[in-house]
């Protein structure tokens, strides 16, 4: 078994997800921030097979997407009286980055019911 750990943009979660739960995935997701754009992203983990983390792969190519987006870079440092016009750069934002790692125990545990005892997968 693997864990599959995917962090894509925000922008590609919702249908990332949308395809994992059509091809019968159960996934996890964290909403989080970072790198050099500070976007918003969305970190997907599932747990499969090792047989199924080629579909999950490509479930994740066929709907992340790589975007041109122009930013403006960081002001430099400078004198008094200087002026600096900063011109947008072209980045690529978006795709994903995947760990995949395998994972020693599962256990699925269920809440038991009202009165009820619980269940363990």
């Amino acid at each position: 078994m693997k864990l599959v750990v995917a962090v894509v943009q925000g922008k590609d979660a919702e249908a990332l997800l949308d395809a994992l739960r059509a091809n019968g995935y159960r996934a996890t997701q964290i909403n989080s921030s970072g790198g050099f754009l500070r976007e918003n992203n969305v970190t997907v983990m599932t747990g499969v097979n090792d047989a199924q983390v080629p579909e999950v792969f490509r479930l994740i190519r066929d709907n992340c997407y790589t975007r041109t987006q122009y930013v403006n870079p960081l002001l430099p440092i400078m004198e008094p009286g200087e002026f600096y016009m900063p011109s947008p750069v072209e980045v690529q934002v978006g795709g994903a980055t995947v760990f995949v790692l395998p994972v020693v125990r599962y256990e699925r545990i269920l809440a038991p019911a009202a009165g009820g005892v619980g269940a363990a997968e």
